[in-house]
């Protein structure tokens, strides 16, 4: 097997043909498989008769037998095969290539050297691969391929497997948790009039039916806080968001969020549940309410340090931004290396000093609480503290892994509100919020105090499974197309 790689895909299209010729169905409907090898090997038993399925990872010839290698999603087992078993032995293993699917009927012992293994009665074809795996030893050098041929990735990475198969945990550790908490499960449009629910550029589409301009959602909330209107009590979503920003680290054009919402409760209750929620999460990962982010392990068991926003910021740098006005703010911020240029609005200055000089510094789970004014246009006013929100992120290992507020439930605040984000749109801000005259009549019709929190599942499964980047986390991130 060491013709060039063309010379290879070339040769398998040449068996395909030569077996299709032969009158065999190299591509059935269906496998008449009678057990997955993890299965088959927890409760093994010697002279079983079994049919198991899968892919051949490996081909070893000795003259009238063969050793191969299959696996299926949950394992892998050995087959041997016997000229003298086999009718079709020859044209069987002289078409047999890396990446097969088959089917082996037969009959399971134990070898010499202790290894399970089924003695082959039967081979069938299940799915003839005509392009060769890359080497599961050496696996895919380049990272954007990984990206891009993913299941290439999976195929020869068994650690990136095991990424996603924890991805998959954290989900249904979420549901179990929120099913316990009395929550019901919603899903709200992805295609909005006008993108609302969080500060953000949309992409845009257009309906051709309707003749109008849509967008994909930036988030659900306000769909979301509409059920509370309607007295769904506790509801949440897990769904995908779009928001027409850079690629980076910590960022993916499309992503996936939990938003959820509670009645009758407010942001310090939704802390307390966040905690809990967090650990209830690495349970169903690690066993125990832990994380380890980089060399040191941080413990979740609440109550988490917690810190407000604006002391985080006066005690990074030294600014009090309670005091200075945008001007100044420029001035001190710059001093302190952080990049400001003209023309960026006040919340906007204070948001880069927060993302610079303290979000990097918090690797422990913590709480930041207590959000300025002009940085929330959805969160109720702190009573004595009129310019602040009681808005709280949960952040870990650098990184802000969600969002909270006590809701915002007076329509005329409200509505105040969405005037401000306007006139910061006017004046270039283009991720400010519009005015949605839905949510205000939906608000006036009447909602109880509400806490509202939503978490970033990729962030979050990058924390639990010790990935740097989102792209690990997300099984075919956005990139580039391909270039012929």
């Amino acid at each position: 097997m060491n013709e060039p790689r063309l010379d290879q895909e070339q040769l398998r299209v040449e068996r395909r043909e030569q077996l299709l010729n032969d009158g065999i169905d190299v591509y059935p409907a269906r496998s008449q498989r009678t057990t997955t090898i993890q299965q088959l090997l927890s409760k093994w038993s010697d002279g079983e008769s079994v049919v198991v399925a899968g892919r051949v990872r490996a081909i070893r010839l000795q003259g009238g037998s063969a050793f191969l290698r299959i696996e299926d999603e949950t394992d892998e087992v050995q087959i041997f095969l016997q000229k003298k078993n086999i009718a079709t032995f020859a044209e069987l293993t002289g078409t047999l290539d890396l990446g097969d699917f088959i089917g082996v009927h037969g009959s399971t012992f134990v070898t010499k050297r202790g290894q399970q293994t089924v003695d082959a009665s039967e081979i069938t074809w299940l799915g003839k691969a005509l392009r060769p795996l890359p080497s599961e030893w050496h696996g895919l050098a380049d990272v954007e391929t990984r990206y891009r041929y993913r299941e290439l990735d999976i195929l020869t990475n068994a650690e990136v497997k095991k990424v996603f198969i924890a991805r998959s945990k954290i989900l249904r550790a979420l549901r179990t948790f929120f099913d316990e908490q009395s929550f019901i499960e919603v899903e709200t449009p992805t295609l909005h009039a006008i993108a609302g629910g969080a500060t953000a550029k949309p992409f845009v589409t257009h309906h051709n039916a309707l003749d109008i301009d849509l967008f994909l959602r930036v988030a659900p909330e306000l769909y979301l806080k509409r059920l509370i209107v309607a007295g769904l009590g506790r509801v949440y979503e897990i769904g995908r968001n779009f928001r027409n920003e850079g690629i980076d680290r910590d960022h993916n054009p499309e992503f996936t969020m939990m938003e959820c919402y509670a009645a009758f409760t407010d942001y310090r209750w939704m802390m307390d549940f966040t905690e809990k929620m967090i650990c209830a999460v690495a349970v169903a990962i690690n066993g125990k309410p832990e994380v380890t982010i980089g060399e040191t392990t941080y413990q979740l068991d609440r109550p988490w340090p917690r810190l407000s926003y604006h002391q985080a910021i006066l005690d990074a740098t030294g600014i009090d931004i309670d005091i200075v006005d945008g001007k100044e703010l420029r001035t001190l911020g710059r001093k302190k290396g952080t990049d400001l240029p003209d023309g960026m609005s006040r919340p906007k200055m204070i948001d880069e000093l927060f993302k610079m000089h303290v979000r990097p510094k918090l690797l422990a789970p913590t709480i930041v609480y207590d959000y300025p004014l002009e940085l929330s246009p959805l969160a109720k006013k702190k009573v004595d503290q009129p310019n602040y929100t009681e808005r709280f992120q949960p952040l870990m290992a650098g990184t802000e892994l969600g969002n909270a507020f006590s809701e915002l439930n007076d329509p005329v605040d409200q509505r105040e509100r969405f005037e401000a984000q306007e006139q910061l749109r006017a004046g270039g801000d283009d991720e400010a919020q519009n005015i949605d005259e839905t949510y205000i009549r939906s608000l006036e019709y009447g909602m109880p105090p509400t806490s509202g929190l939503g978490i970033g599942i990729d962030r979050l499964t990058a924390i639990f499974t010790g990935q740097k980047a989102l792209k690990d986390v997300i099984l075919f991130p956005t990139l580039k197309p391909e270039q012929p």
